[in-house]
């Protein structure tokens, strides 16, 4: 009896573990609804920081939404064709960043298969003083499609399973609607993932040490005029990544500029909702005022 007993208790989840002696059987949650209210209500006398309520939180809200809401949508995703030459490709690879491409034939619609920049370390290789080069078709991998409503927890779990970092999402049509990353859930669950292109949250405005400033978006218009002595407008948007999307009048990617009285605005760092990490210069006194990209 006492061993059937011990065996019980030995095979409660970590949860049921934690909520033993806050609840009566009357009033425990019955909803996943009521246990978030109980977590937030009760983290203090659980010893939650609030990173980890966070990521409980987000953990729960995964299994409602669905690929369409986190999706890279595809306007803005870099593709490779796959009957491109090295020095076409190569300079897209080193002015995005990213670390993984879908290579398609004709058209976004006709993904051949995802390359990994891994996988193009071999062509560094030379042999008899000539560099070799490979065929993208003979390296790229296989591509894995899902359609736009499917759920994130789901999907994330087919990633573990299938050792996947990259998704193609395709819409009713069987058309490229857009991609997915597995860092676009995790970001869901805990929050944004900063890059090596990211800086402190605390330093807001780094000096490079080459005439250009490193500026984090969301760093206020006020404290941006202090530092360079500028008098840009917080009238409309109250940080420099408001005050630039109005210059670029899109969501920019990586790379991407724009000039404002004076100024250049290079875009280090986006994600598919936001700018994250601008470059800023000076530029030289030429009387223009105009934005480009």
């Amino acid at each position: 009896m006492n061993e059937d007993r011990s065996s019980s208790q030995g095979s409660k989840s970590w949860l049921e573990k934690m909520f033993s002696g806050f609840f009566s059987d009357s009033d425990e949650p019955s909803s996943r609804d009521e246990l978030l209210v109980f977590l937030r209500e009760a983290g203090a006398r659980l010893r939650l920081d609030p990173d980890a309520l966070t990521i409980l939180e987000g953990a729960f809200q995964i299994s409602d939404q669905q690929t369409r809401e986190v999706m890279i949508p595809r306007s803005q995703v870099t593709a490779i064709a796959v009957d491109q030459r090295p020095e076409d490709y190569l300079p897209v690879i080193f002015e995005t960043g990213h670390s993984r491409y879908p290579v398609v034939g004709e058209n976004l619609d006709d993904v051949l298969g995802i390359l990994l920049v891994k996988d193009l370390l071999p062509m560094l290789q030379e042999s008899d003083g000539e560099r070799r080069w490979v065929e993208l078709r003979d390296v790229i991998r296989p591509a894995m499609f899902i359609p736009e409503s499917k759920r994130l927890n789901s999907l994330l779990k087919e990633f573990r399973d299938t050792h996947n970092h990259m998704a193609i999402v395709v819409d009713e049509y069987g058309g490229t609607a857009g991609i997915v990353t597995i860092e676009d859930i995790l970001e869901q669950i805990v929050g944004d993932i900063e890059d090596e292109h990211d800086t402190d949250e605390d330093d807001e405005i780094r000096d490079m040490g080459d005439g250009t400033f490193s500026v984090r978006a969301l760093t206020a218009i006020d404290d941006f005029n202090e530092r360079f002595d500028t008098d840009f407008s917080d009238d409309e948007f109250d940080t420099v990544g408001g005050l630039v999307m109005q210059g670029f009048g899109h969501l920019p990617r990586r790379g991407e500029y724009t000039d404002l009285s004076g100024w250049r605005f290079t875009v280090l760092g986006a994600d598919n909702r936001r700018i994250r990490l601008l470059q800023v210069e000076r530029l030289p006194d030429t009387g223009m005022d105009e934005a480009e990209g």
